[in-house]
């Protein structure tokens, strides 16, 4: 069955759709696990307008952990994904 989206509301662009299964391998994730990648503005003086922030819900805990970068998603490539998601210390939050 092929889901459109309702009026108003737009699929993810193909390069945010591109991070979100980068994310997935990166991390090993499984299809039960929710990867949520959002830009923002960023109001915040010495850092971009927009920033995009990754956030992975594990299924089995509720642990939300989140990573900020500070760019626009449409400039993040698999690189900076790997900097930033696998480095201890790099997440902003770990939620439980």
């Amino acid at each position: 069955m092929h889901l459109e989206p309702r009026p108003g509301i737009a699929w993810p662009s193909p390069h945010l759709r591109e991070l979100r299964d980068a994310v997935r391998i990166l991390l090993g994730l499984d299809d039960d696990t929710a990867v949520v990648i959002r830009q923002f503005s960023c109001g915040e003086p010495g850092y971009p307008p927009l920033e995009t922030v990754v956030k992975v819900v594990l299924p089995m805990d509720g642990g939300v952990h989140r990573w900020t970068l500070h760019r626009p998603a449409d400039q993040i490539t698999e690189h900076d994904l790997r900097a930033t998601l696998l480095h201890p210390g790099r997440a902003d939050r770990n939620l439980a």
